[in-house]
């Protein structure tokens, strides 16, 4: 058997461990090693298997991954998203729709401290739907709007999927934290939008809630101020370079801590609670680029990656043409298996296209990231749809018909941000050049 045919074999008994219920991660590695020491040999693949998973658990950079899921746990259970939510329905709840552009507003604050999207959906769908319950909102607009608006944290710093995704090719997270930035208000503003457009169109969705007093706004104000003071700090240190990606999420997870501890929002349950998830979700981050690591040491020596690269060049299809069929590969496979493992195991197969290609990685990065938010939200693997089922007992078919509109404003972003790069290269080229 050839090298590549032993690699394209390698990955069809990846695909199929999968399947039979085994994690990627571990997938990913027993493939690895076991296709290695076939093209190498026994002896070498052991090396191999030995020296890349100390590498990964002992690498200081990976310590940024549990440092910002910690992060972003503590503001979980501190209830720090519940506040950020009252304190935008304070200033919109009034108006048609209010409530759901609430969640918006509240989410998007949240996610300057939290890059997890399954966690966001959660919480607000703790929160808001109860409240939009209260006002007579329709139960597909609420939940379709929670389980939509949790993608934010794809996008928008600091992001678990940009970390992971800068790590495997080896690119800035400071400049992707930067570059997530405005595509993320931007399906942001999209996302209040079609709200508002869709309450106009029926009042009945979105019923009116209670006009807030300016005492009561202003009074609120402190909870948006003390979030976004902890992200310029956190982000503002990384873009000056006076932190590195690591100190950035000590420090930034030290205030979320400090914040919790002084408001006392935080009980020991909670902390304790909020450890175990954080391992939890990073030592399963950290076998996914375990195994990922494996296999593509596996796959560079079948050569694969630069086969592909040059297959797909010659076929001399337009750069844009050949970009959409790798968006929609990520897609397909998102479909089916976890977003963040798929992206971890076809991004070392298909960055060397793009880089062939000429398109920039940092650029690429996004829009895989607005790629991973439509799979977290289709079936029939959607993370933030069975997270919402799971706490407001709202049948599927119900949330998919309230998720269905804003999936308009996931695809019209990548549409733009396909036409205009700029949109997320401004920010990294205006501050970290």
């Amino acid at each position: 058997m050839s090298e590549v045919m032993a690699g394209l074999v390698g990955l069809v008994v990846v695909l199929a461990l999968f399947f039979t219920g085994i994690e990627l991660g571990f997938a990913m590695a027993v493939v690895g090693f076991l296709g290695f020491s076939y093209v190498v040999s026994l002896k070498a693949g052991l090396n191999l298997l030995a020296k890349d998973v100390f590498e990964v658990l002992s690498s200081y950079g990976f310590t940024v991954i549990p440092l910002f899921i910690f992060m972003g746990q503590i503001a979980f259970n501190a209830g720090i998203a519940k506040r950020l939510y009252h304190a935008a329905y304070k200033f919109i709840g009034h108006i048609p729709g209010g409530l759901a552009m609430a969640t918006v507003a509240g989410a998007t604050a949240f996610k300057a401290i939290c890059g997890s999207s399954p966690a966001t959906a959660a919480t607000f769908a703790s929160v808001a739907v109860p409240e939009m319950d209260r006002y007579g909102y329709s139960k597909s607009l609420s939940t379709g709007i929670v389980a939509s608006v949790g993608t934010l944290g794809i996008l928008m710093p600091p992001s678990v999927t940009l970390i992971v995704f800068g790590i495997i090719t080896e690119q800035s997270i400071g400049k992707l934290f930067l570059a997530g930035i405005i595509p993320g208000l931007l399906i942001a503003f999209f996302f209040i939008l079609i709200i508002g457009v869709w309450c106009r169109i029926d009042p009945r969705l979105g019923p009116k809630g209670s006009r807030s007093s300016w005492r009561e706004r202003l009074n609120s104000l402190p909870e948006i101020l003390w979030v976004g003071t902890i992200f310029v700090l956190v982000i503002g240190g990384l873009m000056n370079g006076f932190f590195t990606p690591t100190e950035a999420g000590s420090i930034g997870t030290f205030c979320v801590l400090l914040l919790s501890l002084v408001k006392k929002d935080l009980t020991w349950k909670g902390y304790v609670k909020s450890i175990q998830e954080s391992l939890r979700t990073a030592c399963m981050v950290l076998m996914l680029i375990v195994g990922s690591t494996i296999l593509g040491h596996f796959l560079a020596v079948t050569k694969i990656p630069m086969l592909a690269a040059d297959w797909i060049i010659g076929l001399q299809y337009p750069p844009a043409l050949t970009m959409v069929v790798i968006a929609l590969i990520y897609l397909l496979g998102g479909s089916f298996i976890d977003d963040l493992a798929f992206m971890i195991l076809a991004t070392p197969i298909f960055f060397p296209v793009v880089l062939k290609l000429g398109y920039n990685p940092i650029w690429f990065g996004m829009m895989i990231g607005i790629t991973v938010m439509i799979g977290v939200v289709i079936p029939p693997v959607a993370i933030n749809v069975f997270v919402v089922k799971n706490i407001t007992k709202v049948p599927f078919g119900v949330i998919y018909r309230g998720v269905y509109p804003f999936l308009v404003s996931l695809v019209l972003c990548g549409v733009l941000l396909f036409l205009f790069p700029s949109l997320a290269l401004y920010l990294p080229g205006r501050f970290m050049k």
